[in-house]
């Protein structure tokens, strides 16, 4: 796409105006979408972004959303849903707060929300000429009157906004698919939002700083509720159980003699299964094995000790468990103590405990 094409496209989302309420966007299309990403692509070159194979390029979008791209369809956007990861019917939707689209080109090599180009591009200043556009007002009909609707001069702090969204498909770009480690210190301050969505929605945990941001606002903001585990174990979009194992090594790593409200919230978690119709019986056991071999160790240590931020129980959740449903033996046994080191041992603690207390 030229210059002049994209000039002709942001032209006519200049007369449309930036009043997403009254229809401005409602006409985007597939065109609008490509002279965004080839905007983009020029951006990140001169960032010095590195192109990479198709295969590569494959592998990383995979690895990250859990997206197979078939270079053999004729479409080149893959839409990511980052409310819903299974709706991957492709529309062409400009960013707002109901969508928050991520699209990946298969053709560029890259991912953008679908911005408007006046939120990306200093028009004023790289189109001059097209100022003119904006100096009468835009009207719309609507309940039988014409009223006035915004401009892209209009928008505040416009100028702050273009600069910001630039540094976001950069930073995104360069970090994901150039592994440029030198971004993730903006992302995580900058850009939080979408670094929790990578780790919460598609379970890309290998970025340790992705992860702590992710936890520590957990722990701010829900301490040791439950609904930590909504995060480790998850479905996919075939029905399959994920274990989000980072996040539960995390939990592990960052549990003490007197902090362990991650932990007791993995707990709760695992006392809540029973309640829980999101999982089958099998998925049940096999959570409770994990949740048990990261938990269970802690409390050869810590069983009945109340320290700083961490009140710990008389006994385990896998202790607990073992008590309500001896079942949870055999299971493990059967499977082989699903590979996890720590499980055998914790269950010939269980049981001895059990035993003992029965004589």
């Amino acid at each position: 796409m030229q210059k002049t094409e994209i000039r002709s496209i942001l032209e006519e989302q200049l007369k449309k105006g930036a009043a997403e309420e009254y229809g401005s966007f409602s006409n985007y299309s597939e065109k609008d979408l490509n002279a965004l990403i080839e905007l983009e692509d020029s951006i990140l070159q001169s960032n010095g972004y590195k192109n990479i194979t198709n295969d590569q390029f494959t592998a990383k979008v995979e690895q990250i959303f859990g997206r197979k791209i078939d270079y053999t369809t004729s479409s080149n956007f893959l839409k990511v849903d980052t409310y819903n990861k299974c709706d991957k019917e492709l529309s062409y939707v400009p960013l707002s707060a109901e969508y928050q689209n991520i699209y990946i080109s298969k053709k560029n090599k890259l991912l953008s929300y679908f911005y408007p180009l006046p939120l990306l591009i200093d028009y004023q200043k790289n189109y001059p000429d097209l100022k003119k556009i904006e100096d009468n007002p835009i009207e719309v009909e609507t309940d039988g009157s014409k009223i006035k609707v915004a401009r892209w001069k209009d928008i505040p702090n416009v100028k702050e906004q273009q600069k910001k969204n630039v540094q976001i498909v950069v930073a995104r770009n360069m970090y994901l698919f150039n592994d440029n480690k030198t971004y993730v210190t903006w992302l995580v301050t900058q850009d939080p939002a979408f670094v929790k969505t990578l780790v919460k929605q598609f379970g890309y945990t290998k970025e340790p700083k992705f992860n702590d941001l992710t936890m520590n606002d957990y722990l701010t903001n829900y301490q040791t509720s439950s609904d930590i585990g909504d995060i480790i174990f998850t479905k996919n979009c075939k029905g399959e159980l994920e274990i989000r194992t980072e996040l539960l090594k995390y939990i592990k790593d960052h549990t003490k003699s007197d902090e362990n409200r991650l932990l007791t919230a993995l707990e709760n978690f695992g006392y809540a299964l029973k309640d829980n119709h999101s999982f089958t019986s099998d998925e049940k056991y096999k959570i409770l094995a994990y949740i048990g071999n990261t938990v269970d160790p802690f409390y050869l240590d810590f069983a009945g000790i109340n320290s700083g931020n961490a009140v710990w129980n008389a006994e385990s959740v896998l202790y607990n468990s073992v008590v309500k449903d001896k079942n949870i033996i055999s299971v493990f046994q059967k499977n082989n103590y699903y590979g996890l080191p720590d499980l055998k041992d914790s269950l010939m603690r269980v049981q001895g405990i059990i035993e003992h207390d029965s004589e």
